[in-house]
């Protein structure tokens, strides 16, 4: 049972979960309910969707299995108390269990791609994700932003892996009738990839400061270790007012279709914490302190990607 529940904490199983959630309602939400309002055929049947998304869960459990495998010495420092690999997983466990998960969702992306539009390239995609995974873990993270940027990336890509895939569909498929449909899912994909490249950015930064000890040890040279912690605060208090001016931004324009409930939520559960975030920020010292940011950060990540109920309540 130990063993077990090892490595589910290796895999990120929470994570995991959180991934499942955002392309369920990304597709039950958004993009099903567009296809069905402009009359056009959904190429991304609930059998194939559910593929992908396993699909994109496998990917992720290997990609944190690779970073965990080469963070022991950091983790050592950072996080003693969570450490699995060596631990109670030996490493030569991890590296086979990586490439066995990764390969499996790269070979399932195949198949949905082909399956769905003939086409290769959801697969190529999703390995260019395992890649960008082994050289985060291998070099990037221990690089200025680069490691930032490419995991915040990733985490886009987890809501417009759907887009893209029912993109290839209607190139193929759905001619001129499905443009609608799909400009539409197209506008909401960049909508909801940018917040969560812009919320995991601001994390990754925060996350960075958390781990300075064990990163400037060994060489890592993020931001707070490079620029210091100052420059970072204020990094990241500039991506929290461009979030919180953009969904303002948002709110405004959809005022006009009287989406009163969404826009109470939107102010109460997710800008609101988000001025929390911002006003916590320059009191933040301790790595407890950075550590509860986290916390609050992740905790706005969900209620943001859950505001696309709202795409299937009023549609």
């Amino acid at each position: 049972m130990k063993l077990v529940m090892a490595f589910f904490k290796l895999i990120r199983s929470m994570n995991l979960f959180f991934i499942v959630i955002t392309q369920c309602l990304f597709y039950y939400a958004i993009l099903v309910p567009t296809y069905h309002h402009y009359d056009r055929p959904i190429g991304l049947q609930p059998n194939l969707f559910y593929l992908l998304v396993f699909a994109s869960v496998l990917i992720a459990a290997g990609g944190y299995i690779i970073n965990d495998y080469f963070d022991i010495n950091i983790d050592r420092i950072n996080k003693p108390d969570k450490l699995v690999v060596d631990k109670i997983i030996r490493r030569r466990w991890a590296i086979i269990w990586h490439w066995l998960m990764s390969t499996a969702g790269i070979l399932i992306s195949f198949f949905v791609g082909w399956k769905l539009s003939h086409t290769i390239f959801l697969g190529l995609f999703n390995i260019g994700c395992v890649v960008l995974l082994w050289f985060y873990s291998t070099t990037f993270k221990k690089k200025l932003l680069s490691g930032n940027i490419i995991i915040s990336i990733l985490t886009a890509w987890v809501v417009f892996v759907l887009y893209a895939a029912e993109f290839g569909y209607s190139v193929t498929y759905g001619g001129l009738e499905s443009i609608d449909a799909l400009a539409k899912v197209f506008k909401l994909a960049v909508v909801y990839a940018g917040f969560a490249f812009i919320i995991s950015l601001i994390r990754e930064v925060v996350k960075d400061i958390e781990d300075m000890a064990g990163d400037s040890k060994y060489g890592c040279k993020t931001m707070p270790v490079v620029w210091g912690v100052r420059v970072s605060k204020v990094f990241i208090a500039t991506w929290l007012i461009v979030l919180m001016a953009s969904i303002t931004i948002l709110q405004l324009y959809v005022i006009r279709f009287g989406w009163w409930l969404s826009i109470s939520y939107a102010a109460i559960l997710i800008i609101a914490p988000l001025l929390l975030i911002f006003l916590k920020l320059s009191k933040a010292k301790s790595t407890q302190d950075f550590h509860q940011l986290s916390n609050w950060i992740k905790a706005v990540m969900m209620t943001g990607i859950l505001s696309m109920f709202f795409f299937w309540f009023y549609a």
